[in-house]
């Protein structure tokens, strides 16, 4: 061994025992029992087991485990025997020690935790939807049985995203787009709030690194502003809470870049234009813990002397926490420059929970869980999650949707018929209303009173409602409810529902098609099953049976001569082969599967230029320009679709074929258009059209393909379809138009 490598193994020797120290330290300091012999124990048994493994990084492998296991008593405040976990969580994965040396050394419940680690190692989806599917599956059932398990890989996550940049850009789309779409909501929904908050940013930066740079920078710039309309802002406050003398601290909350560039897309406003950049926290040590409510509310009377409160922007989540354990209140004051800031109160218990999450706080801490805490909210929504595993979707992408609609939703209180307070996500119906108090009650659900006045099934529930569903004596599923459920749980139970009227259906054209072939002296096969399968246009044979079934299909003369070879002059096929052989090449619609099957390196960065924009499809969803950010999937024939980065199909793709992904780049030279639409907003005066118009064709020489306008009370809103060269090209046409002074919104939709 030379100089050189004796000093850096030095070097890691004595970075590997700092960052063991610091995670010493940080254990002592927390209410846990003191099993340090333990801690140690499992620490020189990971570091002997990853000896001489490397990250990608460079840096020893052991520093991993270090860091999760440093988060997960840090940042979650969970216990030796979660460190010992985190320290392990790889061991069985990465070498030859086995579940049960694990159990022999450090016992079954260390061993247990590891197990379900290992099971959902390596992310939690592999190289096919079903693969994928069965993963989340494998770490929902485990999180059911030991919630520590899901903290720990969250820990883990947090880890990888902090360390992302070492991998190749197909990977990074892959594992931020993951993290965005799981991981981050499950850490919402068991209570932490502050991890969420740094895997949405960390993804974030790698999805949209330009626009996260962007939204930063303008932090930066309005940084002194913000500290001082805080400062005046908050000096009433303090002056009538330390008079009454509460023992308090106050502070700022900035948004994060992630929040304030999501809410920019979804309410389509410039970063000007975002109002809740700034709220202020109160953070309070009740006098007595059993009185924290009550303190709580008198706070609130006294922080509102002298402010204006918006009325409609009250919340009050002290006696009705949300799910994820959540308590505070929350106000919003008009400042004295004219500005809304929202102030949230809370007593330190309730911030601990907040910030660090009530599952790592009082679940598992020593001792038995008391009645009360078996009855929580978590392990309603855990039950919840064992119902949809118990009837899980056919598809797995079906599946994935199902179990989101059951991580982020906000929730409003209604109430029965008997003033019985329910918890329901925003945006509930009264079909989901009926699906919470039994599946019998929701499958008969005719419609609801509500406040006493009759309301029919997609009737929005609001918060304060009192709700009577009406039932009728005979089932009434239909297909169309699944565009009134909104809850994962309706939505389940629906389908669930109508796949088994389907295998029904499916059942009736099955024999109906045996008896059929059986009266004209024909065996049944699944070779004729699939000829009618294409004489009719259908995927499947189960499609063909249940439209048999369902009477769409009447088997009749023409299914026979087709079964029989013969040409039939009345079958659809004679018009369909005289329609295919008078349509046009050029006609014909154009999809993945009219471009070349492209061969590509996905390590690699694939080019977009004028060449290879033939050899790729766009994505006719999100409308991708030269400019945009964007990634690339291969689908399993090879065939290249170039989606945004934002785009809601990319999405999906990131959770469920991420090894699929493409890193993606454009090399245009604005030689070719592309479509795009521009909406605007503004005061509808004379002349105003013929001024955008005039700007668009005149100009700047835009194309507009359609333009659609709609007016009301004075205002106008409209859409101008029109073709462009790049991203560049939107934002001359955005900045010219905003000149025209009638324009209140000029921004891009698609």
């Amino acid at each position: 061994m030379d100089e050189q490598e004796r000093l850096k193994e030095q070097d890691d020797e004595r970075m590997v025992n700092e960052a063991f120290q610091r995670l010493l330290d940080t254990y002592l300091r927390s209410h846990h029992r003191k099993k340090v012999a333990l801690i140690t124990q499992a620490f020189n048994f990971a570091r002997k087991a990853h000896e001489g493994v490397r990250r990608l990084s460079g840096e020893p492998y052991i520093m991993h485990p270090i860091a999760v296991a440093q988060i997960a008593s840090e940042e979650i405040g969970l216990g030796s025997t979660s460190i010992c976990s985190a320290l392990l969580h790889d061991v069985v994965e990465d070498t030859d020690y086995t579940i049960a040396d694990i159990e022999n050394i450090f016992g079954p419940k260390i061993a247990q935790i590891v197990d379900g680690l290992t099971k959902i190692s390596g992310g939690i989806f592999g190289d096919k939807t079903s693969a994928q599917v069965e993963n989340l599956k494998k770490l929902l059932l485990t999180m059911s049985d030991d919630i520590r398990v899901i903290l720990i890989k969250i820990a883990d996550r947090l880890h990888n995203m902090r360390t992302l940049g070492s991998q190749p850009p197909h990977k990074q789309y892959k594992i931020a787009g993951e993290t965005l779409n799981i991981y981050a909501p499950l850490a919402y929904r068991l209570g932490l709030n502050k991890i969420k908050e740094e895997l949405e940013d960390l993804s974030f930066g790698y999805e949209h690194p330009e626009e996260c740079e962007l939204i930063s920078q303008r932090l930066s710039e309005i940084d002194n502003n913000l500290k001082s309309i805080y400062s005046d802002f908050i000096a009433p406050m303090q002056a009538e809470l330390d008079r009454h003398g509460i023992q308090y601290t106050i502070k700022a909350r900035i948004k994060r870049p992630y929040s304030i560039w999501k809410k920019m897309q979804t309410k389509h406003v410039s970063f000007e234009d975002v109002y809740d950049i700034l709220a202020v926290r109160i953070v309070f040590r009740p006098k007595n813990l059993e009185d924290e409510v009550a303190e709580c509310l008198q706070i609130y009377g006294y922080i509102t002397k002298g402010y204006t409160p918006h009325p409609e922007r009250f919340r009050d989540w002290l006696n009705h926490p949300k799910a994820n354990g959540y308590q505070a209140l929350h106000t919003t004051l008009m400042s004295k420059v004219g500005q809304w800031i929202e102030v949230q109160i809370r007593s330190e218990r309730m911030d601990e929970i907040a910030e660090q999450g009530f599952a790592a706080h009082w679940k598992y801490k020593d001792g038995e869980k008391t009645a009360e805490e078996s009855e929580s909210e978590l392990d309603k929504w855990l039950h919840t999650i064992k119902e949809i595993l118990d009837d899980p979707q056919p598809s797995g992408m079906d599946f994935l949707d199902t179990i989101k609609l059951n991580l982020y939703s906000n929730e409003l209180f209604v109430l029965t018929p008997r003033g019985d307070v329910r918890k329901m996500p925003v945006d509930s119906t009264v079909l989901d209303f009926a699906f919470t108090i039994h599946t019998f009650v929701g499958t008969h659900c005719i419609g609801a009173k509500v406040n006493h006045k009759l309301v029919p099934l997609n009737y929005v529930l609001r918060g304060g409602d009192q709700i009577e569903v009406l039932t009728g004596k005979e089932s009434q599923v239909r297909r169309e409810w699944l565009n009134i459920a909104t809850t994962g749980k309706a939505q389940n139970k629906i389908q669930a529902l109508l796949r088994r009227e389907d295998r029904e259906r499916q059942r009736e054209g099955e024999q109906m098609l045996t008896d059929f072939l059986h009266q004209s002296d024909m065996e049944p096969s699944s070779m004729v099953a699939d000829k009618l399968c294409a004489l009719h246009e259908l995927k499947s044979r189960e499609e063909l049976y249940s439209a048999i079934g369902a009477g769409r299909i009447t088997l009749g003369q023409a299914d026979l001569d087709h079964l029989r070879n013969r040409k039939n002059s009345q079958g659809w096929g004679r018009y369909l082969n005289i329609f295919k052989r008078n349509t046009p090449a050029e006609s014909a619609p154009e999809d993945d599967k009219s471009k070349p099957t492209t061969k590509v390196d996905k390590k690699k960065t694939f080019v977009l230029n004028e060449e290879t924009l033939d050899q790729v499809s766009l994505c006719p969803t999100c409308h991708p320009i030269p400019g945009d950010e964007v990634l690339g999937h291969v689908d399993k024939k090879g065939h290249i679709t170039i989606h945004k980065r934002q785009c809601p199909e990319a999405n999906r793709l990131k959770t469920a074929d991420g090894n699929q992904l493409l890193a993606v780049r454009w090399d245009t030279h604005k030689k070719r258009y592309f479509p795009t639409v521009i909406r605007v907003e503004g005061i509808d005066n004379v002349g105003v059209l013929y001024r955008i118009a005039g700007i668009l064709s005149q100009q700047l020489n835009i194309n507009i393909r359609r333009l659609t306008i709609e007016t009301n009370n004075g205002i106008f809103q409209g859409e101008f379809n029109i073709e462009v060269h790049d991203v560049e090209d939107v934002r001359t046409i955005c900045r010219d138009l905003k000149r025209i002074e009638d324009l209140k919104l000029v921004t891009r939709i698609s």
